[in-house]
């Protein structure tokens, strides 16, 4: 969990879930994101957004600390 700062990422990449779900919110359809993303895949995203449904106080929380720039986050 030393990657992201030990946020949730997309396998051995540096893609948050949090980062995914902030685009979403954004407005950011599930194929924009595949296509801004070299290497991503609906399965990538399906999994995403289970985690984020699983982890929502968490993913929240991530999107609020990097929207403030907390001080402890790590890119």
């Amino acid at each position: 969990m030393d990657r992201c700062g030990g946020d949730a990422c997309i396998r051995d990449t540096r893609i948050t879930v949090w980062g995914l779900v902030a685009l979403q919110h954004q407005g950011a359809s599930d194929l924009d994101i595949i296509s801004a993303i070299p290497g991503l895949t609906a399965v990538d995203l399906d999994a995403a957004w289970e985690y984020e449904a699983a982890n929502r106080a968490e993913i929240d929380q991530a999107i609020r600390d990097n929207e403030l720039g907390d001080e402890s986050f790590v890119e």
